[in-house]
């Protein structure tokens, strides 16, 4: 979707896909590592330490004023931690940590709506550099007591997760890392015993870039009530849904 003049004046960092068209790429060149540049130059650095939220305006700030990231954003992302304070999960595990924004602000919000319960997060990342500046950026936030950041392909992460008896259950799942495979790491999950009646299962990105396999599975799955909640993937200001599902 091409931006407007207006969704450009307030997003600069959209200037690069209207100047590229087709050929910008949303990730993986080198922009990940200017963030945390921008983060460990910044002039209110000191206030980010051991401050989750302001991690997550600064990582907001320069994805508005530099460059985009695929991160969930700070609309979506939102409506996660309303679920998260609503279902007040102990373990939640993410697929597709990128750079820890998802696994900061969710790790927050559990912090908060746990009443004294030890809340863990395992945010599973495939690529060995966004999960160093994951690791790096939850560290800053003061979470690194919190969230464990694992790397490695999802499906043999959560295999080796459960093997070694890390992982017994999953309250809360969130999807966000290749959309192809939602259903197909979500039946890994089913098929290691992690979901249990009342898993919460949260997808991300089911309409723009889309998952319509997963969402065909899901609301064809017996074991599972499904609902759609809309979204904004910022910046940008762009409709997407996110699908919660929930185990009977």
């Amino acid at each position: 979707m091409e931006p407007t003049p207006e969704l450009l004046q307030k997003y600069p960092s959209l200037k690069k896909f209207a100047e590229l068209g087709d050929d910008y790429v949303e990730w993986k060149d080198g922009r990940e590592v200017k963030l945390l540049q921008f983060i460990y130059n910044h002039p209110n650095l000191d206030q980010m330490r051991g401050n989750p939220l302001k991690v997550c305006e600064a990582i907001d700030d320069f994805a508005a004023q530099h460059d985009f990231l695929i991160n969930i954003g700070s609309d979506k992302g939102g409506k996660v931690c309303k679920l998260i304070a609503e279902e007040k999960p102990e373990v939640f595990v993410e697929l597709g940590g990128y750079i820890g924004y998802s696994a900061i602000l969710f790790a927050e919000t559990m912090c908060r709506a746990s009443a004294g319960a030890e809340a863990r997060l395992f945010s599973l990342e495939f690529d060995p550099l966004f999960a160093s500046i994951a690791m790096n950026l939850i560290d800053l936030a003061g979470l690194g007591d919190v969230v464990k950041v694992v790397t490695g392909a999802a499906a043999a992460s959560l295999a080796r997760l459960k093997v070694d008896g890390t992982l017994d259950c999953i309250d809360m799942l969130f999807l966000d890392h290749v959309e192809d495979l939602y259903a197909e790491d979500l039946k890994v999950c089913e098929d290691l015993g992690l979901l249990k009646s009342g898993s919460c299962i949260v997808a991300d990105n089911v309409l723009r870039p889309g998952a319509p396999k997963y969402r065909e599975y899901v609301r064809a799955h017996t074991g599972l009530t499904t609902r759609a909640i809309k979204g904004l993937i910022v910046p940008g200001d762009f409709e997407d849904e996110i699908d919660v599902s929930k185990m009977k």
